[in-house]
């Protein structure tokens, strides 16, 4: 079908709608990062630092409890009415987090975000990757990284926008009492509310998919939905793969047991490691605890709140790289560059930090690390997890990987100023070098190559190997 005519245009709207999920995620996550200095002065948490691990990673329980529905959700409901779910929840927190006046309510709300992370995050790849033909899935499933890096950028800027320039001389105790300390870091959670309405509403307008639709028989509309994309060819010779890939499990009911079989198991395994890889790499870190990061190289936090702009307009660039990569290098390829980069990147990092040295060398290192898992790491790893699994158990399958990166973000997030305290900025990031190293060295033995193949001509692959 080398000669199909797809119809990229309806293919992109899709693609794109679905992946406001991703642009929420971005922002919710990161929007913490700018109001931290404030909200911890609010709250009088400043020098609690299990508290404000906790304030930070809170949200990331509320992913986890997300990840955990996310499979049972998508493979009983379908993928669109969860990502709806989703919106929604991500309505409630940005209007709950930002309305907050004391710390229980503000966490409550920060869970209720993260509920609707846990499930955008596995659900908006994963339609992707359903609708989009298989010579282009890789770019389409990068778009949903795409937009969580324009939601980073976007959280980066309302934050730098909202926040009023803060004099050094500033005690804290004038900073708590100042607009930002009392109203400021409210605006940087509400102005999430715009784009959460609008992927409330657009999500009724997009199709349910059409591997979901095949899967519970309904084999008309799933021709309808593939014939808008590709046409009638396209579609009835799509479906008939999809068919071969559930006839031998008709009438059969999902069950964990299955997840345990010879052939399936070594499959969620590399999912599994490839999600904590990706939170454990490190570079999250960047971006939730970007005022000790940059406090520690010698920048004000005004100097800070302009830096984070600079490595979310870097993560942005090189998004467009990956995508632009992604089905001509190849998956594995771009993994390994990424994970043995970053070893390397951390490993200088730490010693600049051990050092002493402040300023643009660290800004500089902070900004290649943030380039090459930009490229890399991020969004292939979402790319391979809504691959890899067969398509009759790809929702449950999907949200135990993403349970998996979901916990290890949590214990990233949650350890790092425990880490931080213990070993210092340097000890911490060459600590994060030697995961990286691992990673390499997994990806290098375990990660088959998908480009260019169908989602059932990977499961035939991945399934007739184990």
């Amino acid at each position: 079908m080398t000669d199909t005519k797809f119809n990229f245009k309806y293919l992109l709207f899709i693609a794109l709608v679905s992946a406001m999920g991703g642009f929420l995620f971005g922002y919710d996550w990161v929007v913490i990062g700018g109001a931290k200095p404030f909200y911890e002065l609010f709250f009088g948490i400043t020098d609690q630092a299990t508290v404000q691990g906790w304030a930070v990673s809170s949200a990331l329980v509320g992913c986890i409890l997300g990840a955990v529905l996310s499979g049972a959700l998508a493979d009983r409901l379908g993928r669109k009415i969860p990502l709806i779910m989703a919106a929604a929840l991500f309505t409630l927190s940005a209007f709950g987090t930002g309305y907050a006046d004391d710390f229980t309510p503000f966490i409550i709300y920060r869970l209720i975000g993260g509920l609707g992370i846990g499930l955008a995050s596995t659900l908006s790849p994963m339609y992707i990757a359903e609708i989009a033909p298989a010579k282009y899935r890789g770019q389409f499933v990068a778009i949903n990284q795409l937009t969580i890096v324009i939601g980073i950028l976007a959280a980066q800027i309302a934050n730098y926008v909202i926040a009023e320039p803060i004099a050094e001389v500033m005690t804290p105790q004038e900073i708590a009492a100042s607009w930002n300390g009392q109203m400021g870091w409210r605006w940087m959670f509400w102005a999430e509310l715009v784009p959460a309405v609008l992927f409330f509403v657009l999500m009724f307008v997009v199709p349910k998919s059409p591997r979901f639709l095949a899967k519970v028989g309904d084999e008309v509309n799933a021709v309808g939905v593939l014939e808008k994309i590709g046409g009638r060819v396209y579609a009835e010779a799509e479906v008939k793969n999809m068919k071969a890939t559930l006839e031998k499990d008709q009438g059969r009911k999902i069950s964990f047991s299955e997840l345990k079989s010879i052939k399936v198991l070594p499959i969620l395994i590399i999912g599994m490691v490839l999600a904590v890889f990706q939170q454990w790499c490190g570079i999250n870190i960047i971006f939730n605890y970007a005022d000790e990061i940059f406090t520690a190289a010698g920048y004000s936090v005004g100097d800070m709140l302009f830096n984070i702009i600079i490595t979310g307009s870097v993560n942005l660039i090189f998004t467009f790289v990956a995508m632009r990569t992604v089905d001509s290098w190849g998956r594995r390829k771009l993994m390994l560059f990424g994970s043995i980069g970053l070893a390397v990147v951390y490993a200088i990092l730490g010693g600049a930090y051990y050092l002493e040295f402040t300023g643009w060398p660290v800004l500089v290192l902070v900004i290649t690390a943030i380039a090459i898992y930009a490229m890399s790491l991020a969004p292939i790893t979402w790319v391979v997890l809504s691959e890899i699994f067969p398509n009759r158990l790809r929702g449950l399958a999907m949200s135990i990987a993403t349970l998996s990166l979901w916990i290890a973000s949590f214990v990233l997030t949650f350890t790092f100023p425990i880490l931080n305290d213990a070993l210092g900025a340097y000890g911490t990031f060459w600590v994060y070098s030697g995961i990286c190293i691992l990673g390499y060295l997994f990806i290098k033995r375990k990660l088959p190559e998908t480009k260019g193949k169908s989602l059932e001509e990977i499961e035939m692959e991945l399934t007739k190997e184990s």
